[in-house]
């Protein structure tokens, strides 16, 4: 499932402000100037990379794909049917049964589980295997999201560091009164980079992150109860009541009758 809110939302976000701006009666062709956007972003990013490590770099500039399209998430809710007929089979048929029906399931997760399963691992190391995936996707998405929201941190301050700059430029010119109205506006171009980049485009890309780590997780953890269920032998019926209530308010769907689940 694609989503698609964090490209509409920093692209609406930068259509208003630079609408204000003209509103305004500014020009936005004032503000594109390749010094200081070279000092913020070029600056900002090789900082936020000297605070980790080239992976983490190379990790986070991946990511932003998944960031900006939604990657495939899907809500949690969506694995229950799936878990539920599965759970059917295999309360009328044994965990052997699944062995093809596993085939058309398309969470990748979720067949691992039910194939560990299948091929009679003990339930206690299938959780402590699927559960170790958790983890290591939840340091991942984590890092990843660090990363940008470092940026978020960095970039005002480096926007700073700019104005200054400039600012020094313009007490040298101090005997040139008409160039100093340019000078003075071109410095403080650098603080407004600094402060856009960093609440239009690095944090909003750092919650966007952490947020589709937790969407991924919670699907994650529901699919390890399932499988739990499906190797306890549990009533399918159980097993879609106890998915749904971990399920966040708003998000339950109806309870998912045995019959009538298809796996998705």
């Amino acid at each position: 499932m694609k989503d698609a809110a964090t490209a509409i939302g920093i692209g609406l976000g930068l259509v208003v402000i630079v609408t204000a701006n003209v509103l305004e009666g500014g020009n936005p062709m004032s503000l594109l100037l390749l010094p200081p956007m070279l000092l913020v972003f070029g600056t900002t990013l090789l900082v936020t990379v000297a605070g980790g490590t080239m992976a983490d770099a190379k990790g986070a500039v991946a990511s932003l794909k998944r960031a900006f399209t939604g990657g495939d998430v899907k809500p949690a809710g969506d694995v229950v049917p799936a878990v539920v007929s599965l759970a059917e089979k295999a309360r009328r048929e044994g965990l052997l049964a699944l062995e093809d029906m596993v085939k058309d399931v398309d969470d990748p997760f979720l067949v691992k589980g039910v194939t560990m399963a299948i091929d009679g691992t003990d339930p206690d190391e299938v959780r402590d295997i699927l559960e170790a995936e958790v983890a290591a996707k939840r340091k991942a998405d984590k890092q990843s999201a660090k990363f940008w929201a470092d940026a978020g941190a960095y970039a005002p301050t480096i926007g700073i560091i700019g104005t200054v700059m400039g600012l020094v430029h313009v007490l040298e010119n101090l005997a040139s009164p008409e160039e100093l109205g340019h000078l003075i506006a071109a410095a403080f171009v650098a603080t407004l980079w600094g402060v856009m980049s960093a609440n239009v485009l690095f944090l909003p890309l750092g919650n966007r992150l952490k947020r589709l780590g937790e969407l991924e997780v919670a699907r994650m953890e529901i699919v390890i109860e399932g499988v739990a269920a499906i190797q306890a032998g549990s009533n399918p019926r159980v097993i879609a009541a106890k998915l749904t209530s971990l399920l966040p308010a708003g998000e339950q769907p109806a309870a998912v009758a045995p019959g009538q689940a298809q796996a998705a």
